[in-house]
């Protein structure tokens, strides 16, 4: 890792050379507040993303620590910073006191795909929304993000992810670590850190026409599609309902609990980020809750496709200015359906087979879901042993199917009917395709999940002697699913 003793800019930094757009900043400052970055004592980069290196066009073994110290540490070179402005929902009442707290919009720029893409931190300092705090991030926090990106992302959920973070040298006061406890910054990559919320201050503020104009700038970015449509302000919303059902059967399908689904952690484009104290379940449990302050279980694991509904219907309340109420009703009407195919179809990929409307697959998710949430296994063992113990043999005796799996000894009784309707299942394909079927256990099971008590394991090390190595190792695993 590098601490560099100079703070003069390289003139060859390929980060700064970048040809930034001002899609955002060209909305006029209605929408954000121009900011400085904070000064940092030190800077220690922990850890550079070269696959988002790559993905913005530039060639990562030409990317050198220090130009990610220079640009994304000590923001040389780089002006305008922007801080967003929005309200949300939060835990259910409206919040008009949100904002770019301890962040900026810190450019936008195409990747190789001709999208376009925001670069935004977390942690660089304070702004006019930071309402008294420090504008600050924990190293400890900035890890969890970095682990929780690049787990979704190889999860195959859509998802925000970490580019870069760098120690910073502060020492940081907060009630839920252990303090004094170490600083960071980090920078975001992410389609957009245009929120719900975004649109729900500008209804606050009665400002229907930039409602309007907020809403043509994000279909001309991010439903270009749409553009040329008559019809393209309810085609929008139906479409980011479409987005946010799949989103959370992706976040469903792999035990992903978000910790704090308020509307100003929901994204325009349908994609996670700022999740807050999140964790993945270690058994199928609904009323699992990952944020210690969600006293009252709002946003539990199972309740997250509800809340999600709820804060579209939310949403509805600002977009009503532009989009007649009776296509933003029929849009929401959809959610459950596009919900249900979506989790159907990622389950039934868990337990190795197709989408398919045999009748045999919905007795089996309806009995797997049954029997995770009666015996409460490991979530992710179960479907990590049927990856790793299926054999062809699996179709000629349904007496076969997890024999193996000590774990699931006090439980055989119960798997008795699951194991006689995966069999039945399997009768269904041709012999030939029993390897199909093996690949996508290998696909959609992974074998490392980040829980709660595998962080503490990494941490520890990096708090107490400045070990990276195993953190460096289960990202690696996570990277490798």
């Amino acid at each position: 890792m590098i601490s560099p003793s100079s703070s003069i800019t390289s003139l060859s930094n390929p980060l700064l050379a970048l040809n930034f757009e001002p899609a955002l900043e060209s909305l006029g400052e209605g929408f954000y507040d121009r900011v400085s970055a904070a000064d940092f004592p030190h800077h220690i980069l922990r850890f550079r993303n070269d696959e988002l290196l790559a993905q913005m066009g530039l060639d990562p073994q030409q990317v050198k620590d220090l130009d990610l110290i220079e640009a994304l540490g000590q923001f040389q070179g780089r002006e305008p910073l922007l801080a967003l402005c929005y309200h949300g929902y939060q835990f259910g009442d409206y919040n008009p006191r949100l904002g770019d707290g301890r962040g900026f919009l810190y450019g936008q720029v195409r990747g190789r795909d001709g999208e376009l893409y925001d670069l935004g931190t977390k942690g660089s300092g304070q702004t006019p929304y930071s309402r008294g705090a420090d504008g600050r991030l924990t190293l400890k926090g900035g890890l969890r993000e970095v682990l929780a990106g690049e787990a979704l992302h190889h999860l195959g959920v859509r998802t925000s992810r970490c580019l870069s973070l760098i120690e910073t040298g502060e020492s940081l006061w907060r009630g839920d670590e252990p303090s004094p406890t170490r600083a960071s910054v980090m920078v975001r990559f992410s389609r957009s850190h245009i929120r719900f919320g975004s649109f729900e201050r500008l209804h606050a503020l009665q400002r229907g026409d930039l409602i309007q104009t907020l809403l043509d700038h994000v279909i001309e970015y991010y439903y270009p599609h749409l553009q040329q449509q008559s019809d393209r302000y309810p085609c929008f919303y139906a479409e980011l309902v479409k987005r946010t059902a799949e989103l959370v059967a992706q976040w469903m399908s792999v035990g992903f609990c978000h910790g704090v689904l308020n509307t100003d952690n929901m994204s325009v484009t349908g994609e996670s980020f700022d999740y807050g104290p999140y964790a993945f379940i270690e058994t199928f449990d609904p009323s699992f809750t990952a944020a210690y302050f969600d006293h009252f279980q709002r946003y539990s694991y199972g309740n997250q496709p509800s809340l999600c509904h709820w804060n579209l219907e939310m949403l509805q309340h600002p977009l009503a200015r532009v989009i007649a109420p009776v296509d933003l009703g029929a849009g929401l009407a959809e959610f459950k359906t596009h919900y249900d195919h979506a989790y159907r179809q990622r389950m039934l990929q868990k337990l190795g087979f197709a989408p398919s409307e045999i009748l045999e697959a919905t007795d089996l998710l309806v009995l797997t879901l049954e029997f995770l949430q009666r015996s409460q296994v490991n979530y992710h063992q179960f479907f990590g042993e049927l990856r790793q113990q299926f054999k062809p043999s699996w179709r000629v005796d349904p007496g076969h199917i997890l024999s193996e799996s000590p774990t699931l000894d006090p439980w055989q009784d119960q798997l008795h009917q699951w194991r006689q309707v995966y069999h039945r299942l399997l009768l269904n394909y041709p012999e030939a395709e029993l390897a199909v079927i093996s690949q996508r256990l290998q696909a959609h099971n992974p074998l490392t999940v980040i829980t709660r008590s595998q962080i503490e394991a990494v941490w520890e090390p990096i708090a107490h002697g400045d070990n990276w190595q195993p953190f460096n190792q289960l990202l690696q695993q996570l990277q490798k699913p």
